[in-house]
């Protein structure tokens, strides 16, 4: 996707947290809806169920799911989603250590809510990750 028109600020910080989510992007973004809940916590280990939630909050913030290092996500937006699970926030850092479930995590997501790739938008009307 080009983006020959955006400053080297701005594609350095496209897809990442540039600050703390206020309490209302929280709500918005990673409040889980009735589907996210039952698919979060179908999820046998507990640091899955979080990672899977905080994946779901970000592609719906940003419209791409977070980058490799899961480091930078905010620990608001970890304890958000973990009282939401009734899990320790703690969790998520051995969520981070296993790349393959935010692999297969992302999989379900895409399919689960209809969400497209950049390459497959090619063409429609809107680019990016999309329903």
């Amino acid at each position: 996707m080009p983006v020959d028109f955006l400053s080297d600020d701005q594609v350095s910080r496209f897809g990442r947290f540039a600050a703390v989510p206020s309490p209302g992007e929280l709500e918005q973004f990673f409040r889980l809806d009735a589907q996210a809940l039952a698919l979060a916590g179908a999820k046998r280990a507990p640091a899955n169920r979080l990672g899977w939630a905080v994946q779901w909050g970000c592609v719906r913030m940003f419209g791409v799911f977070p980058t490799e290092d899961l480091s930078v996500v905010p620990a608001a937006v970890v304890r958000f989603a973990a009282e939401q699970l009734d899990v320790e926030p703690e969790e998520f850092a051995a969520y981070r250590a296993r790349q393959q479930n935010r692999y297969e995590h992302a999989w379900e997501i895409r399919d689960a809510y209809g969400y497209r790739e950049f390459p497959a938008a090619e063409g429609d009307r809107y680019l990016g990750l999309s329903t």
